[in-house]
């Protein structure tokens, strides 16, 4: 398996955060460190979750550069890149939703039923998340027509954590970016 630092040179990342970013300790923060390349999806105001501000940042962002891309996202950014997927935007060409945060906490359920995804995806949440059960999670995967992946009792997948580099979120990381190629590789 090639080392992600590899995965921009043919498929640019977007990191995109949760509610209040992602801190010094979180996997997203490191993976900049680790991979510079990779872009930072910050919200202007990241303690006010507003879908439609946030998606537009999302998209905004995605649309800045015609290179076919991935997201992943983390907590209410899983929301935001979502819902900005949901404009079929061409040169999305993943997405990695780690933590999704629960639609019905933020009375977003009816905005994310319409969500059909049509591009390889994958949602990992955890046994032990307080912001979303691994069960919902594992049914907003099957409605979103995404994978799912079980990571265990880790929380919120954040900081708080304590994942380091978070290297299972790497391995599905290139995962997607294979993915994501073969299907680039086969519509041309």
């Amino acid at each position: 398996m090639s080392q992600p630092a590899e995965l921009s040179a043919q498929l640019r990342v977007l990191l995109v955060p949760g509610l209040h970013g992602s801190g010094a300790g979180h996997w997203q923060t490191r993976w900049q460190a680790l991979y510079p390349e990779f872009v930072w999806v910050g919200q202007r105001r990241a303690d006010l979750p507003e879908l439609e501000v946030w998606a537009e940042r999302v998209h905004r962002v995605l649309t800045a550069s015609p290179q076919p891309t991935i997201i992943v996202a983390h907590s209410f950014g899983c929301l935001a890149s979502l819902h900005c997927a949901m404009r079929g935007v061409a040169n999305l060409r993943g997405l990695l939703l780690v933590a999704p945060a629960d639609p019905l906490k933020f009375d977003l359920e009816q905005q994310m039923l319409a969500v059909r995804l049509r591009i390889p995806a994958t949602v990992i949440a955890s046994t032990t998340d307080p912001w979303m059960a691994s069960a919902r999670a594992a049914l907003w995967a099957t409605r979103w027509q995404t994978q799912f992946v079980n990571a265990g009792p880790v929380g919120h997948i954040n900081a708080d954590s304590a994942l380091g580099d978070w290297p299972l979120g790497l391995a599905h990381l290139q995962r997607l970016h294979d993915a994501c190629l073969n299907v680039s590789e086969v519509a041309a």
